[in-house]
């Protein structure tokens, strides 16, 4: 979805070339009709080739993606994929986006108190 994104649009052998680990063409056209099969990408036909579109803007995909995440490693605990994230080895987190995260918490207080 990533490469689909950021192409905008793409045939399947466009977005085998931008993976990095190169699995193979079947691999990447079964992967794309999954996708279009759930509602996140349609396909023109051109000529032989389809040509694959996102369906699902970027920050719902994100949203999703995020929750399905938390859901099936954290136990739907936000709680825990934050501490992960802050408590992670090799995560580096600036001052910056502490102050941000800071933030965003303090608002969130805010709005659950309304």
């Amino acid at each position: 979805m990533d490469i689909l994104y950021q192409l905008e649009r793409a045939t399947v052998g466009e977005v085998l070339a931008k993976l990095p680990d190169k699995p193979n063409y079947s691999t990447v056209r079964a992967q794309l009709r999954v996708l279009e099969e759930k509602g996140h990408v349609g396909h023109e036909e051109q000529g032989l080739r389809y040509v694959y579109i996102p369906c699902v803007p970027r920050e719902v995909a994100r949203r999703s993606a995020l929750r399905h995440l938390v859901e099936t490693f954290f136990e739907g605990s936000t709680e825990k994929a934050v501490a992960a994230l802050l408590g992670g080895e090799g995560w580096k987190i600036s001052s910056d986006e502490l102050d941000r995260l800071a933030r965003l918490i303090a608002k969130g207080r805010r709005e659950n108190e309304l």
